[in-house]
């Protein structure tokens, strides 16, 4: 049987694993995914899985949608995601960024120049580790922000570097800014759903 290592963006996304595979956090951010990626390939896992919420880029895609892409493309290079049978792949294809895709009118941009119906932070990361290590590589997301939604910006400010929420500055950023908390609920409410659809999946035996 396949040794797992997947690497998430929260500590609260650990716990949705019950238990599969070796976690790692990496904060929500590319650098820290990548950290994450070679600590556990450096420890002998046999496959990466980058796990956890996404931005949805194809107005189709619902909050809540599973995501499991036949593919990630990253500044211009495609990665092949190894499939995880026999669940099979739910989407053609995701892009991984290096900042945040906050705005409708950047979401749109995003999907009508690569086609790709969801954006993450660190499955670019994750898959560039996987082909140095030479192991298979899989993606498990969820959406928690549709394509017609702005992202409020207490949302930008919400983790550290160690995957934790930092309510003290979520908390600032309503205070300076309290028309935001009606998208920060609709956002919640949606994240919670994305959450739900990962605590629900079921992972394939990995041989």
């Amino acid at each position: 049987m396949m040794k797992t290592g997947v690497v998430v963006g929260l500590q609260a996304e650990a716990r949705l694993l019950r238990g599969f595979g070796i976690a790692a956090v990496g904060g929500g951010e590319p650098e820290g995914a990548e950290r994450a990626a070679i600590h556990l390939a450096e420890s002998g896992v046999d496959r990466l899985v980058s796990f956890g919420l996404a931005g949805g880029l194809d107005p189709a895609i619902v909050p809540g949608a599973l995501l499991i892409p036949a593919e990630l493309i990253e500044e211009g290079v495609i990665y092949r995601t190894d499939p995880l049978w026999p669940v099979g792949s739910t989407l053609r294809r995701m892009v991984a960024t290096r900042q945040v895709v906050a705005s409708r009118k950047d979401k749109a941009a995003l999907f009508h120049q690569t086609g790709a119906g969801a954006v993450d932070l660190e499955s670019g990361a994750v898959a560039r580790v996987a082909a140095l290590y030479g192991i298979p590589f899989s993606i498990v997301r969820a959406v928690c922000d549709p394509a017609d939604r702005d992202l409020p910006p207490a949302a930008l400010l919400a983790l550290d570097q160690t995957g934790a929420i930092g309510v003290f500055r979520v908390a600032g950023s309503i205070l300076r800014q309290p028309s935001q908390l009606g998208s920060l609920m609709a956002l919640a409410r949606d994240a919670a759903a994305a959450r739900r659809t990962l605590r629900q999946f079921q992972w394939p035996t990995l041989t």
